[in-house]
């Protein structure tokens, strides 16, 4: 039986300047596909595009050019856009949807703040079983199990 061939990803969001752990995180992947007769996947994550800025995804493509990653690399395979696989993505949502497995949320985190006392502690669960539907600006979340299952260990 032949082993599966490696496929690695690196998905930065073009948010910012790219930095030193960006290609660092770039590099490790880059060798483990190299070493292995794999492939490096650049995914561009663009799916915020209130910050997303042009410049940005050329200086990721760049910077990852100037230390030796980029498509004259056999090894190299991009980038995508995540934005481009949005239709997919909402289907995939709606089948969790149907299935049970999510639920619509309209919390700000403002609001978080006010029932926690603390927005950075993460969400609290609030909209689980309320039953909301789609609205625009309202959050598709998973619904994950409300207690550990017996095989996890505290």
């Amino acid at each position: 039986m032949s082993a599966t061939p490696v496929r690695v990803r690196f998905a930065p969001s073009p948010t910012g300047m790219f930095h030193v752990g960006g290609a660092r995180s770039a590099l490790y992947n880059w060798a483990v596909a190299r070493q292995s007769g794999g492939t490096f996947v650049l995914r561009i994550e663009d799916t915020d595009a209130a910050r997303n800025k042009p410049e940005w995804i050329d200086g990721i493509i760049s910077a990852l050019a100037a230390i030796g990653i980029d498509d004259s690399d056999p090894a190299f395979e991009g980038p995508y856009f995540q934005s481009h696989n949005a239709a997919r993505h909402r289907e995939a949502g709606l089948q969790l949807l149907a299935a049970g497995h999510a639920y619509y949320c309209d919390c700000t985190r403002e609001q978080l703040a006010e029932r926690t006392g603390n927005a950075q502690l993460g969400y609290d669960g609030f909209c689980r079983d309320r039953g909301l539907a789609y609205e625009e600006g309202r959050a598709l979340r998973f619904r994950t199990p409300t207690r550990a299952p017996p095989w996890w260990s505290t």
